[in-house]
């Protein structure tokens, strides 16, 4: 029986559309379960009822012709209870609705099963037979797992159909919603341009070098093609994009050195294979370590290396340039965009970016926050494939797109394009405002980097501090572990950035499955394995390099403060301190005026947050890792897509683990932070403020919309809110609570912000 579901499933996804696909299942499985019909009905939204799409064995004439209202016969009843029904006679039941047209009549067995894809019931599997018997629970098992197996290609190919704004029955549609998750706020309305990858890495079969060293001349010539195109990217986003995210561009040319991938591919065609396949199997390797990694800033690179590997593909496989048509209202879309493909729209013409696959910690998620481009990755559902040329919205404020927009919806949303542009015009003001609350109450409002391009953006937007800077960069994008040199040549340049502002940075934060692609560990359950604080005490001369490169590079400024991340329990808190002292000692002992700066830890495991008190005696400071914190907390992993809507900071155990973080920490006098996108949420950051978190360290992007609502509540109002929220026990009413204070407080332009959900 597995061996006949494995063949079925393997035809129906090779059908060329739905039609295709339901005569398919019908046929197929009525030859299986030796059934006298099989028929497939479909739910039509736009007429609120289930179409007969398919059958053998009803009268031909029916199928597509004949419907039941929701909820109506049998099949209704399937639908409204997402459970089969396994009848012996279904004339008996109470619900059996006769349907002339399809010459039902002579059928007494009656066996139904829910279409199920995301919760939502797409239609109903149907078998009958003209015997009065019960069908067996291993047919009844059989048809529960093909249903389960084929309700994503059926959606599919229903949204297929949507984007042609065609419902499954033929009727005209408009206004169809794919769902993905936000990575930049806003709202753009434009036509799509569909971007594919210059050449596939994947096709690239095994092959000797017949030469090697013409193979070599070959792969240097690619490489140095790319290399140009990539030189004039860098100068295309001139004036785009500050020229710190514009040395993007220059990490792709060190990716591309001769003692990176360059030097591997060499070295692997030296070794007997031909260019293109040693290119594809070095890119193969790096991408694969990367998508190992947990941190979705880090497994994003993964992305970057097959977007560049693919373009020295291109040049080795002589492909003629292929010139893409940018229209005066582009949004970009591809199965995984890259900063690459964002650089060669001209700046005018970008509108909006859709990928298929991907985190709001990618790079070009992170690139799109910084220029303002409504943006949504992980939109899995959207039959990309057929969007090219046709008119979209994207709406970075729910995460969705929306296809064959109505005249309704259209007007609706140029609405909100034009007050978006007066409130970013209303915000530029805040700049320089101090971060004060109607009833004069101070909030610190700090920023999250990574790149040294953020912290500069940062600044424009009036940043206090940083509270958390990334310090993986120098370890992602080197072939090997970086030299303390090197790390505090980074690190300085950071620290000078913002002198004297505090730059607060997190130690190294990889290890279990976000292992660097020169450290690779493999595990069962990196999630809950060797990663974080436990890495770098495993090996304290990794430490101790990193440490002693904070050091050195804070002096003179001294605005460093020293954070360890995924702290567990006192001993490695102990531990860390105690190699922090050593390597302070010996920069003593080497005549260099080092200060020892102030040490914090991260609160992002549970069991943390319930030995807050007796982790904040040993240490300085405080500060909540709010995304961690809520992930470990509620078990979801909020860039899934398919469990992304049960991410919900606004959840009452979030809610009540952080406020008792804060007055743990309070109880020992030290201050307590919060970074994460939980901060950033205007609504989230009034509750924030009500629990006593001394700094807030957001997103550059949403820092003056965090501060316009902060100086348009009173600290008075937030606790009033926070004392309500802390009484109620569902997501969506803390959520709606929150939003009707914003909405008292007249900045209710503000609710479309960026969601925490």
């Amino acid at each position: 029986m597995l061996e006949k579901l494995r063949r079925i499933v393997q035809k129906v996804n090779a059908a060329k559309d739905l039609r295709s696909a339901l005569d398919i299942i019908v046929h197929r499985v009525r030859e299986t379960l030796e059934a006298q019909v099989c028929s497939v009905y479909l739910l039509d939204t736009d007429i609120n009822s289930h179409v007969l799409m398919a059958s053998e064995g009803l009268n031909e004439e029916a199928v597509g012709h004949v419907s039941l209202a929701v909820g109506e016969g049998l099949v209704g009843l399937v639908a409204k209870h997402a459970e089969p029904i396994n009848l012996q006679d279904a004339s008996l039941h109470p619900s059996y609705h006769y349907l002339k047209e399809t010459g039902e009549e002579n059928f007494h067995a009656f066996l139904g099963v829910p279409i199920i894809h995301h919760r939502s019931v797409l239609g109903v599997l149907v078998v009958q037979h003209d015997e009065k018997r019960r069908f067996d629970e291993g047919e009844e098992a059989f048809l529960i797992t093909l249903s389960a197996q084929l309700a994503g290609v059926i959606a599919h190919a229903e949204a297929t159909g949507a984007i042609e704004g065609i419902s499954p029955s033929g009727q005209k549609t408009s206004d169809t919603v794919f769902p993905g998750v936000s990575a930049s706020s806003g709202v753009a309305i434009g036509h799509a341009v569909v971007l594919f990858p210059l050449a596939d890495l994947n096709q690239i079969p095994n092959r000797p070098a017949l030469d090697t060293e013409k193979e070599i001349k070959y792969f240097n010539n690619s490489l140095n093609s790319v290399r140009k195109d990539m030189r004039e990217l860098h100068g295309k986003l001139a004036g785009r994009v500050a020229e710190g995210e514009r040395q993007l561009f220059d990490v792709y040319l060190r990716m591309l050195d001769d003692d990176a991938l360059g030097n591997e591919v060499v070295e692997r065609i030296k070794q007997g294979d031909w260019a293109q396949g040693a290119l594809a199997y070095v890119a193969r390797e790096h991408v694969r370590n990367f998508e190992m990694m947990e941190d979705e800033y880090l497994s994003e690179r993964a992305v970057d290396i097959k977007d560049l590997c693919s373009r020295v593909l291109f040049y080795l496989q002589e492909k003629e340039v292929v010139t893409t048509e940018y229209s005066n209202n582009t949004i970009l879309v591809s199965e995984e965009l890259t900063p690459a493909m964002l650089g060669e729209v001209p700046k005018d013409k970008l509108k909006g970016l859709v990928s298929i696959k991907g985190s709001g910690n990618s790079h070009v998620a992170i690139l799109a926050r910084t220029m303002g481009i409504p943006t949504i990755m992980g939109a899995v559902d959207l039959p990309y494939n057929n969007l090219d040329g046709r008119e979209i919205i994207v709406d970075g404020y729910k995460g969705e797109v929306i296809s064959n927009p109505s005249d309704q919806l259209r007007k609706r949303y140029l609405s909100t394009i034009k007050e978006q542009d007066q409130m970013i015009a209303g915000l530029e003001e805040l700049k320089d405002l101090p971060c004060i609350t109607a009833d004069d109450h101070r909030v610190n409002l700090w920023v999250n980097t990574g790149l040294m391009s953020e912290a500069m953006h940062s600044l424009d937007q009036g940043a206090e501090g940083i509270g958390l800077f990334r310090t993986e960069e120098p370890f992602l994008l080197r072939e090997r572990f970086p030299s303390e040199q090197e790390q505090s040549d980074i690190y300085r340049r950071q620290l000078k950035a913002f002198a004297p502002k505090v730059v607060t940075m997190r130690t190294l934060d990889v290890g279990g499955d976000k292992a660097l692609p020169y450290f690779p560990i493999e595990e069962a359950n990196p999630f809950l394995g060797w990663r974080g604080i436990r890495v770098t005490l495993d090996h304290p001369e990794i430490f101790m390099a990193q440490i002693r490169a904070m050091l050195r590079a804070s002096i003179g400024l001294e605005n460093l403060q020293i954070m360890l991340p995924m702290v567990s329990n006192v001993n490695e808190v102990n531990s860390a301190m105690r190699l922090i002292k050593k390597a302070h000692h010996e920069l003593i002992l080497e005549e260099l005026e080092v200060n020892f700066p102030p040490i914090g830890i991260m609160i992002e495991l549970p069991a943390a947050v319930y030995q807050t008190r007796t982790l904040a005696k040993l240490v300085d400071f405080i500060s909540v890792g709010s995304n961690d914190l809520t992930q470990y907390l509620l078990a979801v992993d909020r860039n899934n897509p398919r469990v992304a809507d049960l991410y919900s900071a606004f959840h009452p155990a979030v809610l009540n683990a952080l406020y008792h973080v804060v007055s743990e920490a309070q109880k020992e006098n030290k201050p307590v932070s919060i970074c994460g996108e939980m901060a950033g949420d205007p609504g989230a950051a009034v509750l924030l403020m009500a629990m006593g978190f001394d700094i807030l360290s957001v997103n550059a992007a949403t820092l003056l919309k965090v501060k316009s609502v902060i100086r348009s509540v009173s600290l008075e109002a937030a606790q009033d809110l926070l004392e309500q929220v802390m009484q109620m026990d569902d997501a969506q009413t803390i959520r709606s609570a929150v939003d009707m204070t914003l909405y008292n407080a007249g900045v209710d332009r503000l609710l479309r912000s960026s969601r925490t959900n």
